[in-house]
């Protein structure tokens, strides 16, 4: 028997990462700002787990411009949902058994 726990993703054990996919998964997209008031963090930490996330290709992040303001705009990619869904399956797993 498999320990439920090798379902975790590593990429997802901090609340930062795990906050960003959490709110992509639910949503088409968002932007910056709103990402960053939701999770109520800095414009660091965003940019800093976003990119670490994209590197893992389990986001994709868009830029452009809005007349002179930039817009970045973050979205989850397939892998990043099937990723994320695997994480997810893994943790429902541990709480499944840990009630035997």
């Amino acid at each position: 028997m498999v320990n439920p726990i090798q379902n975790l993703n590593k990429a997802f054990n901090n609340k930062i990462r795990l906050g960003i996919m959490s709110a992509l998964v639910v949503n088409e997209f968002l932007d910056f700002k709103s990402l960053k008031n939701l999770l109520e963090v800095t414009d660091g930490n965003l940019a800093s787990h976003a990119s670490a996330l994209e590197e893992l290709q389990f986001i994709r992040i868009e830029k452009s411009f809005i007349g002179k303001k930039p817009n970045t705009k973050y979205f989850i990619t397939p892998q990043g949902k099937t990723s994320f869904q695997g994480h997810l399956d893994g943790l429902a797993e541990i709480l499944k058994s840990s009630h035997m």
